[in-house]
């Protein structure tokens, strides 16, 4: 059984990219960062999720070059 996907907060996230929480919610409004896991009243992300989002500016880079 492969280990669980980590589900991590809006602070991690953002923390993980280096930007600010509200530079967050407005990746979030855009379409950028995919929508949270509610959990009760509490968004979160798959950690892979926000990774996967570094992977995909990354690949977007590499094609402009």
């Amino acid at each position: 059984m492969a280990p669980a996907d980590q589900l991590i907060s809006v602070r991690q996230g953002a923390a993980l990219l280096q930007i600010s929480v509200p530079t967050f919610w407005r990746r979030v409004s855009d379409g950028t960062i995919p929508k949270p896991v509610k959990v009760g009243s509490l968004s979160r992300w798959p950690q892979s999720e926000i990774l996967a989002v570094i992977e995909r500016a990354k690949a977007a880079r590499s094609e402009a070059a």
